[in-house]
């Protein structure tokens, strides 16, 4: 809120004393984001800046660290990049690999994730629910529990399954972590719904089909695709449930990532946190559009 035309001396003191500390509280939050994409385009293998960064010499920068994201794994990163380079690109480069299994399980698990987390938040929206609070309180209970244990206790239930080393089971264990935040998201989207729609809906001879689709889900679809993505990065972020219920061939982004901290420290790794903070951003001005046209749809703030 702007500051009143009336407010007195200490009112402006105060005001502007609260607008530098939320400044400096969200620089130290974002800092170390913010460095981390500079460090990205270091033209020596070191995670620190180096003295020709500081002097913002050209030389002391380089994209090579991108480039090793395509290289890193081919046959032959040195070929001229051709039709068969870019095919074993595709094939053989450990970082688009590990993207493509990233992507396909993030999509399979969020479709997973949407479709049950909309149903059991439509459900739980119904005031003649039984024990809502409870069936809430489980059912949102993995984004709660400490991610280790729920990574221990999937592993020695897909064990028992045979779901463990399998793409199925680790599409299912990050559906399962991304529910709670689908389940939060419709709920809050209908909060504002009225139900008087539904009702007037049925007695014009519309079935329950016909109304959720016809009535209900154009409403809710704002809150189901921000619930989506913010299941997509739930998924697309995790690394916990896959050591613990992932082959050693079946790498995703956060594994990669993780890998190479350990075997070698590359200033690639700067590199994927850098498209992934970007990608990140996209997904949140997304979630942060739809916030607003759901108001708008609700009548909660002016068109």
């Amino acid at each position: 809120m702007a500051l009143p035309k009336h407010a007195d001396r200490l009112e402006r003191i105060w005001y502007y004393t609260y607008l530098v500390l939320c400044g400096l509280i969200f620089l130290f939050l974002i800092a170390p984001i913010l460095i981390v994409i500079p460090l990205s385009f270091n033209a020596e293998p070191y995670f620190t800046f180096t003295e020709k960064m500081l002097a913002f010499d050209p030389t002391g920068y380089s994209s090579r660290w991108y480039d090793m994201l395509l290289t890193f794994g081919m046959a032959d990163g040195s070929a001229a990049r051709d039709g068969s380079w870019w095919a074993d690109v595709w094939e053989n480069s450990a970082w688009v690999n590990a993207a493509k299994n990233s992507v396909i399980i993030g999509f399979f698990s969020t479709i997973l994730a949407t479709c049950l987390g909309t149903l059991a938040a439509l459900g739980l929206s119904r005031p003649e629910m039984p024990f809502r609070r409870v069936i809430m309180a489980v059912l949102i209970s993995p984004m709660i529990v400490p991610i280790i244990i729920t990574a221990t206790g999937l592993f020695f239930f897909y064990s028992k399954t045979g779901l463990a080393n399998s793409y199925v089971g680790i599409i299912m264990a990050h559906a399962t972590l991304g529910i709670p935040f689908v389940i939060i998201t419709v709920t809050a989207t209908l909060v504002g719904f009225d139900h008087s729609l539904t009702r007037a809906a049925a007695n014009l001879g519309a079935d329950p089909t016909t109304t959720f689709f016809r009535i209900t889900m154009p409403l809710i679809l704002p809150g189901v695709i921000s619930g989506a993505l913010f299941a997509f990065v739930t998924s697309f972020d995790e690394v916990v449930v896959v050591l613990f219920v992932a082959a050693h061939d079946q790498q995703t982004i956060p594994r990669q990532m993780w890998n190479g901290i350990r075997e070698q420290i590359s200033p690639a790794i700067l590199a994927v946190a850098t498209i992934l903070v970007v990608i990140s951003i996209l997904l949140l001005t997304t979630i942060e559009l739809l916030r607003r046209r759901s108001e708008r749809l609700r009548g909660l703030s002016p068109g």
